[in-house]
């Protein structure tokens, strides 16, 4: 890790982030790190299957309308894809060992089109599990869940919602409790902040948080295109697909990504600045940083913005690959 903490000014009042201490701050961030290596490293070949736009639009929307906190919303999402993951690895298990008996294959498909009758049910508790971790006071109640269920035609017992949380907590060994994009992004912000940003931090934050629903929704294009830029190929192989597939379990790479297009959006003049912070901070290089930014800003912003008033992304990528080139 590069680039160490700056004392904060004592008259910087305007940070609502900087109660903690700077050494506190350091080894938060140094522990974020290494938990997000290990997380790539083990970064399997299925991770990413399930979150798909419907899934996460379905698991926002809940979550609002609960009005849950958004950290909780990209907690579900997370608990729910390993959780399925897990599941979907489970059932290729079962298939590969069965395929050779009739009967016990029959036996593979009925637990299939269980998973699939019971996805609803799964999401929902994924949701509830999630409210649970948050600090915030508002926990999902076995009322609201089993209302909310039943106005979905969806007919459940209390029983049968308790025991779908323990499949949940059992599968993953209950280690659910893990960080999601937005805790990267929250840290780096606070380093920002000490070391001087430009950009204050809460008005990034805002941007940060549309931008991540927005990288979340829209995950299977956005990836996509940043595979496509990195390869300079615009049709892929399915070896360099599998390979790229630690890059979307890279939440410092994300949070990084987030935080440039944020600043981008909103000061362009900073952008340069944020990002030798950020290269600084996290020894991602500049040139990866811009083309995470580019993807985002494209599916943000589009490729055709009408007017003079904001660049478009092509002109963007442009002045981003020029900022990176100069921090070089």
């Amino acid at each position: 890790m590069e680039g160490p903490l700056k004392p904060r000014p004592a008259n910087s009042s305007d940070f609502q982030f900087g109660a903690v201490a700077t050494e506190t701050i350091e080894n938060a961030l140094l522990h974020l790190a290494q938990q997000n290596e290990r997380a790539v490293k083990a970064a399997a070949g299925r991770m990413g299957s399930f979150r798909e736009t419907r899934i996460v639009e379905f698991v926002f929307l809940l979550s609002e309308q609960w009005c849950l906190e958004k950290s909780v919303s990209y907690q579900a999402v997370e608990i729910l894809e390993r959780f399925m993951v897990k599941q979907a690895e489970n059932i290729c298990q079962q298939a590969t060992i069965q395929q050779r008996n009739k009967t016990e294959l029959q036996n593979w498909r009925a637990l299939k089109e269980q998973l699939f009758n019971k996805f609803i049910l799964r999401l929902v508790s994924c949701v509830q599990l999630a409210s649970k971790l948050s600090f915030h006071y508002k926990i999902v109640s076995n009322i609201t869940v089993l209302n909310f269920l039943q106005a979905l035609g969806y007919i459940c017992t209390k029983e049968e919602l308790l025991e779908s949380e323990l499949d949940v907590l059992k599968s993953l060994n209950f280690q659910i409790n893990l960080p999601t994009p937005l805790a990267y992004v929250e840290m780096l912000l606070e380093v920002l902040g000490y070391n001087g940003c430009l950009v204050p931090a809460t008005q990034l934050h805002a941007t940060c948080l549309t931008l991540l629903d927005l990288v979340y929704l829209l995950h299977e294009p956005i990836y996509e295109s940043l595979l496509r830029a990195s390869i300079e190929n615009s049709t892929p192989s399915q070896l360099q697909g599998e390979k790229f597939i630690s890059v979307k379990e890279d939440f410092m790479l994300l949070a990084v990504g987030i935080i440039a297009a944020s600043a981008f959006i909103q000061n362009h003049d900073c952008w340069s600045q944020v990002v030798g912070h950020l290269q600084s901070i996290t020894g991602i290089a500049s040139e990866s940083i811009a083309e995470f930014s580019y993807a985002i800003l494209t599916h943000s912003v589009g490729t055709n913005t009408p007017g003079q008033q904001q660049p478009t992304p092509h002109k963007a990528a442009r002045a981003l690959r020029t900022a990176a080139s100069s921090n070089t």
